[in-house]
């Protein structure tokens, strides 16, 4: 029987309480447990996808509407690419270098402080810590994880410009605009290691009119990312025109 994860609450949390006091603490959090998290034994070598006990693919996590939901959305793309680079430095790729480990570090802090930071911010409104398949991942292989890193990072820029006109309260607006630009200077250096010295990290072909191109709705978004959620995610309350 499928288990259903839905929330009835329509009022938006207050995010902004005390905020620059929570991402100080955050950030040491993502210091000193996600590297904990990163090394336990749900996740060792020989499993690498990250899922925990209990987890069942017919499990169905339903968003809800208004700022809720699109904030809920953005705290999926969040426990994704937290899970992706912890896993990444808990079974580093064949001949790593010492520049590229401590690049990967930095990318998964963040991730985690912005994982941490919609957790509470989020509290019982927010969807449960979901479960991820990564196997089609080959984290021993440097092309494998960076061309997910790149894919990752470009949804989840994606995602922001192209959710971010459904916010109506202006502090969520403006707390989406700061963590994009973290996701966009992630594209950007990930990038750069995939395509070293070449145009690949600001080029014509990602930087258009002064701007990043990457723009998706949350229709086009979630598919990519469900690939590797083993939970269903059910969308349908998102909003879909700008109030």
């Amino acid at each position: 029987m499928k288990n259903s994860n839905s929330f009835t609450k329509t009022t938006t949390p207050v995010i902004n309480a005390n905020r620059r006091s929570f991402l100080r603490m955050a950030g040491a959090a993502a210091v000193t447990g996600g590297i904990l998290t990163a090394c336990s034994t749900a996740d060792s070598q020989l499993n690498p996808n990250g899922a925990r006990a209990g987890a069942s693919a017919g499990d169905v996590v339903t968003l809800p509407g208004g700022d809720l939901g699109i904030l809920n959305y953005a705290f999926i793309l969040e426990q994704l690419e937290a899970r992706f680079y912890e896993l990444v430095l808990a079974n580093p790729y064949q001949q790593i270098t010492n520049l590229e480990l401590q690049l990967f570090q930095d990318l998964r802090n963040h991730e985690v402080t912005h994982r941490a930071f919609y957790r509470a911010a989020l509290g019982s409104a927010g969807i449960p810590d979901l479960t991820f398949d990564f196997s089609s991942i080959n984290f021993r292989q440097r092309t494998d994880v960076l061309e997910a890193a790149r894919m990752f990072s470009e949804i989840g820029t994606a995602a922001y410009n192209g959710g971010g006109k459904y916010l109506t309260d202006p502090e969520n607006l403006a707390l989406a605009g700061k963590i994009v630009s973290v996701e966009a200077r992630h594209v950007s250096i990930i990038r750069e290691m995939e395509y070293m010295n070449q145009t690949a990290f600001a080029g014509d072909n990602i930087v258009v009119d002064y701007g990043l191109f990457i723009k998706f709705e949350p229709s086009e978004v979630l598919p990519k990312a469900q690939k590797y959620v083993r939970e269903t995610i059910d969308a349908h309350n998102l909003p879909t025109t700008v109030a």
